[in-house]
């Protein structure tokens, strides 16, 4: 078995985990059109749930970490890319399967809303890849999971509030809508509202590219640290 399948498997044979994946975003994607800017309320809180179901997929490498797996894999040599990289790519999988799920129920939902479902699930997609990204970067700086964990619901809590999530970002002071700008969750909003207005696929492009670019370095931060 792969290690890219054994991270599937394991990701989706926890309970909890089911629920973060499967049970929650059902729920979310039901909650009635209330939000701000005529968005379902849904898709204001789903991409604080992307940043919960990336934390705790990506908290099983800390826990390989924590047990020093690679001491235990002694069959075949496995470099510290070939496990995070095939870990990571598992998680990436599930949450971007997610968004597919998430961009059919907004087709069949919510299709007066959202004017590109093309749109809306190229910028889920990729606000899934940088909440991977973003949770191994935090996770690196850790060793134990409990610590990590309870650090970083304060962190997502902090995102949800300068994104957009919790209220309208206009609605806070101008010193602190410019640095919202600065956390992925309020490109992620900004992502879901050309969406909803259905414009250019090429405006689409800059919170795209921005939440790419933040993907990229948090990948670099989180990958530096080793296993052993």
């Amino acid at each position: 078995m792969t290690i890219f399948n054994f991270a599937l498997i394991r990701s989706v044979r926890s309970l909890s985990n089911l629920i973060l994946l499967l049970g929650l975003p059902a729920a979310v994607v039901v909650l009635p059109v209330g939000g701000w800017h005529g968005l379902p309320l849904g898709y204001h809180f789903y991409g604080i749930l992307l940043l919960f179901s990336a934390s705790k997929l990506v908290h099983m490498i800390m826990e390989d970490r924590k047990n020093k797996i690679l001491t235990r894999i002694g069959v075949a040599p496995v470099t510290h890319f070939k496990y995070l990289s095939q870990n990571l790519l598992a998680f990436a999988l599930l949450l971007v399967g997610q968004s597919a799920v998430i961009t059919c129920s907004a087709w069949l939902l919510h299709a007066d809303v959202f004017g590109s479902l093309i749109q809306l699930f190229s910028i889920l997609s990729m606000f899934s890849v940088t909440a991977i990204s973003f949770s191994l970067a935090w996770s690196s700086m850790f060793r134990q999971p409990e610590s990590s964990t309870a650090v970083m619901l304060g962190i997502i809590l902090i995102m949800a509030v300068l994104g957009g999530t919790l209220f309208p970002i206009q609605a806070m002071p101008a010193s602190l809508q410019k640095i919202a700008m600065v956390s992925p969750t309020y490109w992620f909003h900004e992502g879901i509202m050309l969406a909803k207005n259905g414009g250019l696929f090429a405006e689409q492009l800059t919170p795209l590219g921005i939440l790419l670019l933040f993907a990229i370095a948090f990948m670099l931060i989180g990958s530096r640290r080793k296993l052993a």
